[in-house]
């Protein structure tokens, strides 16, 4: 018998190669190629022989306009997330870190289509026991509810020929496996595969479908890179373990806005959407706290105030600490460089620890300002005003610079009835008259020091 041909796959993209080699020459990633038998029947390549139907050219204008209306989930800030609903014949992959809730927020979304839609959640993590007993804790009647307790992806086509659901769930793609595939379950080229099958099922058969995956300890979705491309929309599920609050974030959506989050918390009885999460994140705020400033953030198109807390206090090491919570360290090094800089202030000998209240991550550079004026008062131990709203970027310079979608930013400040704003000159320019709120512009650091 002739001996079969290996083959080595980067787990990061995808990529293919006849030899194992230390960088993927795809993607640069380092000691990413793994091995794999490709074995019999998992070519997929046509020939003349080939039994796969074959795809000619259509015109545009003879394509009929598509997929019908978006169904509606019984959860707001999911159909938020999702860019208004959910798309019929759309795939979306929701990662998080384990126990977060997952399983538990698809359960409750699928419940809510399951009396108007046939749907299918498979399970292959989990037994028919276990998932009863959660939709028990969750009130999830289970008459209109079929579940699925398999990881052969073979089976699961089959029931998804045999059913048709409207809406499937697949918890986790990672432990399916195909017979095809001659590799474990969750291997790189297991989880290509059988997510590309599904895929097809789903655009096939104009079915929505969610699947989950598992994440690194990085917090990257595990297994190949590839397969946040070939999915319409990557939602993350987000949280801290000593808060209850969770954030469900689009970082990709080809059926609406990126970056878009819809805001959860967790109870005993399951999930509960926050429809208004400025106030939650604000509701244990300090008034007259030195170091805490309000910052008006921007995420996806809703606006959302949260409050920037920071300790400065004299170091008595060699190398002063630097922690922060929510926010990029990096940033803050560079922050700190610009305040000692323009101001003088000593930072260099001091402890900085700075947090974002309520487990928030703010990824946006339209906090600088607000981090800055958070130091400095903090170093200063000034009180703040306790109505103040703080936005803008700070540049090398000690400039403060303009950032987009002010107007929405300073509405949501005075809807939770903030009397002042401190922004950059060049949006206050931009301004209209008869705002809601008192605004005070500023063009560098300095400025900003003497106000506050």
């Amino acid at each position: 018998m002739a001996k079969e041909k290996q083959h080595f796959v980067c787990g990061d993209c995808g990529a293919d190669f006849g030899r194992w080699e230390g960088k993927c020459a795809a993607c640069g990633g380092w000691n990413t190629l793994k091995s794999f038998n490709p074995g019999r029947g998992s070519g997929r390549k046509g020939g003349a022989n080939s039994t796969m139907p074959r795809s000619e050219p259509i015109p545009l204008s003879q394509i009929a306009n598509g997929g019908g209306a978006r169904i509606q989930v019984a959860i707001g800030e999911f159909n938020r997330v999702l860019g208004g609903g959910l798309t019929p014949g759309s795939v979306s992959l929701i990662a998080g870190d384990p126990g977060i809730g997952k399983s538990t927020l698809l359960m409750e979304a699928l419940a809510s289509l399951a009396e108007a839609l046939p749907v299918l959640y498979v399970s292959g993590e989990e037994s028919p026991q276990q998932l009863k007993q959660r939709a028990d804790r969750l009130g999830v009647q289970g008459d209109n509810f079929p579940v699925l307790m398999e990881n052969r992806l073979e089976e699961v086509v089959r029931v998804v020929e045999e059913t048709g659901p409207a809406v499937l769930v697949v918890d986790s793609v990672q432990t399916l496996a195909s017979d095809d595939i001659p590799a474990a379950a969750g291997a790189v080229t297991q989880v290509r595969e059988c997510a590309a099958r599904l895929i097809a099922q789903a655009k096939h058969r104009n079915m929505a479908m969610f699947l989950v995956g598992h994440v690194t300890k990085e917090g990257q979705i595990a297994g190949p890179r590839v397969l946040e491309h070939m999915v319409d929309t990557v939602l993350y599920f987000e949280g801290e373990r000593g808060h209850d609050y969770r954030i469900l974030r689009a970082v990709k959506n080809r059926f609406g806005p990126a970056n878009e989050i819809g805001v959860f918390e967790m109870r005993e009885n399951g999930l509960v959407e926050v429809t208004n999460p400025s106030q939650l994140f604000l509701s244990e705020r300090v008034q007259g706290a030195a170091g805490s400033v309000v910052f008006a953030g921007m995420e996806g198109t809703r606006p959302v105030l949260l409050e920037i807390q920071s300790l400065v206090a004299p170091s008595p090491l060699a190398q002063p600490r630097r922690t922060t919570l929510g926010w990029d360290s990096n940033r803050l090094a560079m922050l700190t460089a610009v305040l000692e800089k323009r101001l003088g202030l000593g930072l260099f000998s001091h402890d900085i620890f700075l947090n974002i209240a309520g487990g928030f991550r703010i990824t946006e550079t339209a906090a600088d300002l607000a981090v800055a004026a958070s130091l400095f008062a903090s170093h200063r131990n000034i009180s703040v005003d306790a109505g103040l709203v703080v936005i803008g970027e700070v540049g090398l310079a000690g400039e403060v610079r303009a950032v987009s979608h002010a107007i929405t930013r300073i509405k949501e400040a005075a809807k939770l009835g903030f009397n002042r704003c401190l922004l950059p000159k060049k949006v206050f320019n931009n301004l209209p008259e008869n705002l809601p709120i008192r605004t005070d512009p500023i063009a560098s650091i300095e400025e900003m020091a003497e106000l506050l």
